[in-house]
C-alpha cells in the first residue's frame, strides 16, 4: 500500500523550527513511529514524503498521487489549510482517502483563522496536537480504514 505524506509551507525544517510549538522531532522519525504503531503491518506500507512552500507544487503532488493510484494521503497543508480553495478543490476531485494533520492543536492557537479548515470536508479525518506523532497516527488511521471492513 502506498501513502504519500505531504507537507506545506514552512514545514521543511520540522524539529528545528519553533520547537516550542511544533516539537523537536523531525520527519525522519516518522517511519520508526509507524513501525511501532503498526508492527509487522508497517512493512506493507510504502511511505513517500514531499514538502513544498508552493501551493501549486502541493497540487501537482496531489495530482501525481492520483495518477499513480496512491492509496492514501496524509496532508499537513500548513497555512494553506485555512486559505486555499485550490487545495480543497484538488482534494475534492482526486478522491484519495486523506487525513488532515497538524503538529499543534490549531483550535488552541490564538489566531482564530487557524480554527477554520477549507480542506477538512474533503478528508476522512483530522489529527492535531501530537507533533510528529500526528502523522504516524494518520498513517495508522488510513491503514485501518483501508484494510479493515
Amino acid at each position: 500500500m502506498e501513502f504519500v505524506v505531504i507537507n506545506g509551507p514552512n514545514l521543511g525544517f520540522l524539529g528545528q523550527r519553533q520547537p516550542e510549538i511544533y516539537g523537536a522531532t523531525g520527519m525522519d522519525a516518522l517511519p520508526g513511529m509507524v513501525e511501532r504503531l503498526l508492527g509487522d503491518d508497517a512493512a506493507r506500507i510504502r511511505l513517500t514524503q514531499f514538502q513544498s512552500n508552493s501551493e501549486g507544487a502541493l497540487i501537482d503532488r496531489l495530482e501525481e498521487a492520483w495518477k499513480v493510484k496512491s492509496d492514501g494521503v496524509v496532508l499537513n497543508a500548513g497555512a494553506y489549510t485555512h486559505t486555499s480553495l485550490a487545495l480543497a478543490d484538488c482534494l475534492a476531485w482526486i478522491r484519495i482517502p486523506c487525513v488532515e494533520v497538524h503538529l499543534s492543536n490549531v483550535h488552541a492557537r490564538q489566531s482564530t483563522i487557524r480554527h477554520k479548515s477549507l480542506i477538512a470536508r474533503h478528508c476522512i479525518g483530522a489529527i492535531a496536537g501530537f507533533g510528529i506523532m500526528s502523522y504516524a497516527l494518520a498513517v495508522q488511521a488510513l491503514w485501518q480504514r483501508l484494510t479493515q471492513p
